[in-house]
Formats: structure tokens, C-alpha cells, sequence
């Protein structure tokens, strides 16, 4: 006699969503969302500053000429700069589209530049290690273990630093390269065969095209951080790939050669030529001071990456520590100082293998209990004596942490001054930021490949004349004709020549807007 057994039937549709697991977040998902949060305010309220006059200026030129973009702080041609960028050209699309000025692009372009970050830092330590853990310890590992003092510079990790430079092309290079790391790991740790398109790419040299792709955006986007970048990948394939050398040699000859066909083919620029340019070495030297001051707190990471070099001498953090470490000492030795900027990258191995570390699953031995202790009180000093007036505003400030810069805006000046037309000034503010409302400077701020150094230097020069104490007002004509000036923007230290006439001042900084040229 046959008996009819009973038949569960899966759960489909609304059915299995409320009869299957919940969904919760990963410890990294919460924190996540909760440092986008804060980090995307903390940077809305400090106003621009610093570099992001240059990179709104960019934005202001693509947007009056997407394909054939003017030099961005001055009317020369622009032919060249590497700022015109596959990142800066969004951005100039981005404001054609929707009438934003570059000052309001690049504040909007720091949350983005944000995800983009916390997303590929996710991946890429998911990738070194499967704790829940240890993303969240990344994180917090590379925002505050710097140092005792601030170190604000573009491409720098810090909680500080990002509250003024999110909207720079350098925290979409870093936030890529997390992504680039991650794809490369993933790959180094397959040794299985390669077909042309493999299961979900992860074989396939379509993949492996595919990350030499991401790897020649980030070279294009940010030159400097494409060098951590390439340091990075060739630590993961020498610590993780294995098998036959042949095979493995033309895997990546596939990602190499699809990076360099990406970066040779933008037209803005030549990313090569770069290698031979040291215009900016000299204003980089600075990176190479005070260096236990501003970095010294990351290596309370060196133990855990010592415990990585005993447990295999090829692992991928020791390998790209020891490449970066000689890349830096490189530029002090030979004065190519642009190459300390990759410190903010640098400084990522010992900050993720301690994280990793203290991830670990408990009980803890004695010596990872002190390892954490220390990691923590370093963790806390960091955060009080730099960081943290980034989070903490000064209204709700206790004891008057150091804050953010707070630059002066210059839109009272930018209203009588339009597109193209040319600005002296005096003030170190105003150099770096009026640029960025569309106004040309008589003679640019940074050096550009775009502009020969003499050239600049002879504009620098001219402006000094006219500003000169002893300036006769034919000098002051002559020079103003040459260079078509229209605007004066003095400081309240300098005197108005005689023939100029004042149209507007700031009441914060007393700085004055004077109209010359008729």
C-alpha cells in the first residue's frame, strides 16, 4: 500500500521574505552608514579651502569648453594640465548639465568621493581577512592612528584632513585603488585556469583587462596615487599568486597592457611626460618634516606586521610597506620630494594589519591584550590632539579642539567679476580661490605642466612690479594692458593705486575689489 508523503514546498515571493531570515547589517554596513553620515556633514560645514579654488576652477573651464578647456587659473592655453583629468571632465559634464558652479561641484563630489572609499576599503579587507571585524577596525585604524600633530594634505586619510579635501580627485584615486587592491587580491588568490570571460569575470582575461582598466583611471586621475597603486598590485601578485610563472606572467601582461593603453589614450594630456616634470618637488619638501610628530602613531601597527612577516616573509602588507617605505626614502635622497604624498597610502599596511589583528576572535593572549591597549590609547590621542575638532563643532566643543581651516569666501568679489576676466591680487586667500569662480589670474599659483616655469615665473614677476611700493602708475598701465588685467584684489594692507576705483570690500577680511582698465 503506498503512502503519500508529505512535500515542504519552497517559500517564493512575498511568502519567503516574511517567512526567511531577516536581514541585518554587517558590523561594517552600520558603521559604515554611520561615518558617511558624519564625515559627509563634518565636510558640508567647513568651507573650502586650500586646493579646492584649483579644482573648482578646473571644473569652471571644462565647463566652458568641455573639449578644448582654457589653463585653469589664467588665460593661457590649457593644453597638457594633468588636472584635466577622466575625474575633473565628470565633474565639468556634470556642472554643463545641471548649471552648478565649480565651487558647488566639488562640495557636492565629496560624498561621492566618500563611498567610493568606504565601499573599496570594505572590499579590499574583506579580502585580507574574513572577520566581521576588521573593516571597521580598518577604518577606524586609518582615519586616527597618524600622528600627535595635523597632517593635511591631499590624498591624506586622516579624519582632519578629509574634512577638506573629499572633493579632490585624490579621494577618488585612494577610495579606486581600495577597489583595484581588492580585485587584484581576489585574482592573485585564483589559481585556477583562465578562459576569456571566466564565472563572473573571476577567471576570465576580460577580468584581468578590466582591473588594468580601473588601474589606468586611477594613473589618470591622480598620477601620485597611481604610484602606491602599482606598488600595492605587485605586493598582492608576489605574496598571493601562485603557479606556473609562464601563465602568471601573461595574466598580467593582460592587466599592464590594458592600464597603459587607457592612460595613453586620454587626450588631455600626456601622464607620461609627468615622470620628467619636477616643477612641484620643491613645494613637497615639506612632507618630509616633523615626521614622528604627523605619522608616528602608525607604527603601532609594525608588530602586527612583523607577526605577518613571521608567518610568511612574502605576505602582501610586508612587501607593500617595505616598496612604499623605499619610495618615499627615495624622494628625500634624491629630492624628487612629490613622491612623499604617497604617504597617505603608505601608511595603509601597518593601519590594516593591526586592524586585521585585533579582529581576531577571543580570548586574546597577553600579548595581542597589549597590543589592543596600545592601539586604543593611540587611537584616543590622536583623536584628541588632531581630530577631533573635525567632528566636534565649536558650538559643542568643551575644551577648544583644534579646528578645520576656515577660509574667508570671496562670492561678494565674484559678483562684479565675470568669466575670463583677469584678477590681481595680494592676498594668499584670494590667489588660491578666486580662480575658482571663473576669474583669471595675471600669473598662476602652481606650477602646470601645461605653462612653462620661466613663463610663470615672469608673470609672478610682472605682478610684483605692480604691486610694488614704488610702482609709478605708467608702469602700473602699461603692465595691466599687457596682461589685460580688469581687477584688482588687495588686501587691507595695501594701498589702492590712483587709478583704480573701488567697487566692493569684505567686511571680514577688509580686502577690496578695485575695477582698473576703463
Amino acid at each position: 500500500m503506498s503512502q503519500t508523503l508529505p512535500v515542504r514546498w519552497t517559500a517564493r515571493g512575498a511568502t519567503a521574505l516574511r517567512g526567511g531570515r531577516p536581514w541585518r547589517p554587517t558590523p561594517y554596513q552600520f558603521a559604515g552608514f554611520l561615518f558617511f553620515l558624519v564625515m559627509s556633514l563634518a565636510y558640508w560645514r567647513v568651507p573650502l579651502c586650500c586646493d579646492a579654488g584649483q579644482h573648482a576652477a578646473v571644473v569652471e573651464r571644462l565647463r566652458a569648453d568641455l573639449l578644448h578647456p582654457r589653463h585653469p587659473s589664467a588665460d593661457l592655453p590649457g593644453a597638457g594640465s594633468p588636472y584635466y583629468s577622466p575625474y575633473a571632465v565628470v565633474q565639468g559634464l556634470f556642472a554643463r548639465l545641471t548649471g552648478l558652479t565649480g565651487w558647488e561641484v566639488v562640495k557636492l563630489t565629496g560624498p561621492v568621493n566618500l563611498l567610493v572609499l568606504l565601499t573599496g576599503l570594505g572590499r579590499f579587507v574583506r579580502v585580507l581577512s574574513p572577520r566581521p571585524w576588521a573593516p571597521v577596525l580598518a577604518l577606524g585604524a586609518m582615519t586616527l592612528l597618524w600622528g600627535t600633530e595635523r597632517a593635511w594634505w591631499s590624498g591624506y586619510l586622516g579624519l582632519m584632513s578629509m574634512t577638506g579635501t573629499l572633493g579632490y580627485p585624490s579621494a577618488c584615486a585612494a577610495g579606486l585603488t581600495f577597489w583595484a587592491w581588492a580585485l587584484t587580491g581576489a585574482r592573485a588568490r585564483d589559481a585556477g585556469p583562465v578562459r576569456f570571460v571566466g564565472p563572473s569575470g573571476q577567471r576570465g582575461l576580460a577580468g584581468y583587462a578590466g582591473t588594468g582598466v580601473l588601474y589606468g583611471v586611477i594613473l589618470l586621475v591622480h598620477p601620485i596615487t597611481s604610484v602606491a597603486a602599482g606598488l600595492g598590485a605587485v605586493a598582492l601578485v608576489a605574496g598571493w599568486q601562485r603557479g606556473r610563472r609562464a601563465a602568471v606572467a601573461a595574466r598580467w601582461a593582460v592587466t599592464c597592457g590594458a592600464a597603459l593603453l587607457v592612460a595613453g589614450s586620454w587626450p588631455y594630456f600626456d601622464v607620461f611626460a609627468l615622470a620628467t616634470d619636477g616643477s612641484v618637488d620643491a613645494m613637497h619638501r615639506g612632507l618630509y618634516l616633523r615626521l614622528g610628530e604627523r605619522y608616528g602613531l602608525a607604527l603601532l601597527g609594525l608588530p602586527a606586521l612583523w607577526l605577518r612577516w613571521r608567518r610568511s616573509a612574502r605576505d602582501p602588507l610586508v612587501l607593500m610597506f617595505a616598496a612604499d617605505c623605499l619610495v618615499v626614502a627615495y624622494g628625500w635622497v634624491s629630492g624628487h620630494y612629490t613622491y612623499g604624498r604617497i604617504l597617505g597610502l603608505a601608511l595603509v599596511p601597518p593601519q590594516f594589519a593591526l586592524a586585521v589583528e585585533l579582529a581576531a576572535a577571543r580570548p586574546w593572549p597577553v600579548w595581542r591584550r597589549v597590543l589592543g591597549g596600545a592601539a586604543a590609547a593611540g587611537a584616543c590621542a590622536g583623536f584628541l590632539t588632531v581630530h577631533a575638532g573635525a567632528v566636534v563643532p565649536r558650538a559643542l566643543d568643551p575644551v577648544g579642539f583644534a579646528q578645520p581651516p576656515r577660509w574667508p569666501s570671496y562670492d561678494w568679489a565674484a559678483r562684479y567679476i565675470r568669466p575670463g576676466e583677469v584678477v590681481i591680487t595680494d592676498g594668499y586667500y584670494a590667489v588660491h580661490a578666486i580662480a575658482g569662480h571663473g576669474a583669471n589670474l595675471a600669473a598662476p599659483a602652481w606650477p602646470d605642466p601645461a605653462l612653462d616655469e620661466r613663463q610663470r615665473r615672469r608673470l609672478l614677476a610682472d605682478v610684483r612690479a605692480y604691486l610694488a611700493p614704488d610702482s609709478t602708475r605708467t608702469e602700473r598701465t602699461a603692465l595691466a594692458r599687457r596682461h589685460r588685467v580688469r581687477w584688482l584684489l588687495l588686501t587691507r594692507w595695501h594701498p589702492v593705486p590712483e587709478e583704480a576705483v573701488v567697487v566692493a570690500w569684505s567686511r571680514r577680511t577688509g580686502e577690496v575689489l578695485a575695477r582698473v582698465g576703463g
